[in-house]
């Protein structure tokens, strides 16, 4: 009886001492290096969804609000989507066309030039819309209205800085074929004083297609990569748990006298 019941409590003891958990060296080193990095790019489309959603709704309160005149802009210190009544005419000599630009999976490019606005006596860069590429060989048509214009649009500043190159300003022949636009670099070349940023312009019949989206990926995409990368992570850790308990209870079974 005795040797019985030591026997038992010794095997109790010996289920003690295994480990229940043994999911390996290298398991572990993955799981402590990638599970911080899923998570950490789960939380990262959140803080962006979120970005997106505060840029939403200033964009939409400054939409709602009466157009401002020109000279108002001078003393706001972040006029994006702001609207702005113009008064002048449009200079026909000096367009450029912002090359690059699908839409429906068409190429084409948009029509900039500058407005000079009688109010502020400055000149602002308008944006008329977007133009089809009838070939790359030839140059988009459109046409300039003459006499004095009441046109209403909306600042726009470009999110960050483009990578990529503005056409040489001393390139033959007007219009200029540009891959970004740099108004303070076209009104130094004129000699004119000028908006530093471009003026995109309200459907009207002098535009083009003015359809312009205000960002490229919406809050809810952001959120559609948040989850899948925290499922990553959910997934990453269950299988190690699994193993880990897996690799325990095979061991336990291989040397069940251990």
């Amino acid at each position: 009886m005795r040797d019985s019941r030591g026997m038992a409590l010794q095997s109790v003891a010996s289920d003690i001492r295994r480990p229940l958990f043994r999911p390996g060296v290298l398991p572990t080193l993955v799981v402590l290096v990638l599970l911080p990095v899923l998570v950490s790019l789960g939380g990262w489309q959140l803080s962006r969804a979120e970005e997106k959603r505060a840029l939403e709704q200033r964009h939409a309160t400054r939409q709602a609000a009466a157009p401002v005149p020109v000279e108002a802009l001078q003393d706001v210190r972040d006029p994006a989507g702001m609207r702005v009544h113009l008064h002048g005419r449009l200079d026909a000599s000096h367009s450029l066309l912002l090359d690059n630009s699908i839409r429906d999976g068409q190429a084409g490019v948009e029509l900039l030039q500058p407005f000079h606005d009688q109010a502020s006596d400055r000149w602002v860069l308008v944006n008329r819309g977007w133009l089809p590429w009838p070939d790359r060989r030839t140059s988009p048509a459109f046409d300039t209205p003459g006499g004095l214009l009441h046109l209403t649009g909306e600042v726009y500043v470009p999110p960050g800085k483009s990578l990529q190159l503005r056409a040489d300003a001393a390139q033959a022949g007007w219009p200029h074929l540009v891959t970004r636009i740099d108004a303070p670099a076209l009104w130094q070349q004129l000699d004119r004083e000028g908006l530093e940023q471009e003026v995109r312009l309200e459907p009207s019949p002098f535009t083009y297609r003015a359809e312009w989206a205000l960002i490229a990926m919406p809050p809810e995409r952001h959120i559609g990569y948040a989850v899948q990368w925290f499922a990553l992570a959910t997934t990453l850790f269950a299988l190690y748990v699994y193993l880990g308990l897996r690799n325990a209870r095979e061991s336990r079974h291989a040397h069940p006298d251990a």
